[in-house]
């Protein structure tokens, strides 16, 4: 049986002080949460006071993103084992905003996965179509060639720690939202390229969540989807009683 996930992704919100106030608010919170699991994804500053703040906790750490290289000349960035030596469980890879604003491709995010699944860190994988592509009738065929990418030279068993999360690029930080059932459905032909690539077991397995707007409102609809395991969220996952309201509803 898959597991559902609620991550949050924090991207450039929150300091050090207001990450450690927030998860102990949230703590006791979602501490009744144990049918899915719970992850914040939060700045590389925050990590290190999130994870002392999370221990003992069902709250799970992640970073917002990974560089694919093991270290060197490349000023500004993070490698995967620093993220796993400072406790980081989790990592996003391949956000719409990477790559909308910082030139992330298909291959860049493949190179970024590989590396964090070799240093022991399960990877949450973004993919999903932007306006014009839904508009024109493509979307199955963008998202299903975005996972054949982006997975490329992944094994089955690597797989294994990755989550993908479905995030149509129109409804990042909009407003807007799939319907459940446009959600449902493109989960599902991610789904069946997952089946065709690794077979169906590991498509049966594997955790597809939907990012895009998920709310305290919309998360109950979009969750009972047979497809649809959890969520990404964006800006409700910076109030503790929003967040808690979208784990409680995928805690069934």
């Amino acid at each position: 049986m898959r597991r559902t996930v609620i991550a949050g992704n924090w991207k450039m919100n929150m300091t050090p002080s207001q990450t450690k106030k927030f998860i102990e608010e949230l703590i006791p919170m979602v501490k009744d949460v144990n049918k899915c699991d719970i992850v914040l994804c939060v700045p590389f500053v925050d990590i290190a006071v999130a994870c002392e703040a999370a221990k003992g906790s069902n709250i799970k750490i992640g970073a917002e993103n990974v560089h694919f290289k093991e270290s060197g000349a490349y000023t500004g960035e993070i490698s995967a084992a620093m993220l796993k030596e400072i406790g980081t469980e989790y990592v996003i890879v391949g956000h719409s905003e990477r790559r909308q604003y910082f030139g992330e491709t298909d291959e860049t995010v493949n190179l970024r996965t590989k590396a964090a699944l070799a240093a022991g860190l399960k990877v949450i994988l973004c993919l999903g179509e932007v306006k014009e592509e839904r508009l024109s009738g493509i979307t199955n065929e963008v998202v299903a060639m975005q996972t054949k990418l982006d997975l490329k030279d992944i094994s089955a068993e690597e797989l294994k720690n990755v989550i993908i999360a479905y995030e149509p690029v129109w409804a990042i930080g909009t407003g807007l939202t799939a319907t459940p059932e446009q959600a449902d459905e493109t989960c599902g032909v991610i789904r069946n390229v997952i089946c065709e690539l690794y077979g169906k077991d590991a498509a049966e397995n594997i955790t597809i969540q939907y990012g895009g707007s998920m709310n305290e409102n919309n998360a109950k609809e979009l969750l009972e989807k047979e497809n649809v395991d959890g969520g990404l969220i964006g800006g409700a996952s910076l109030k503790t009683d929003k967040f808690t309201v979208i784990a409680q509803a995928a805690n069934r």
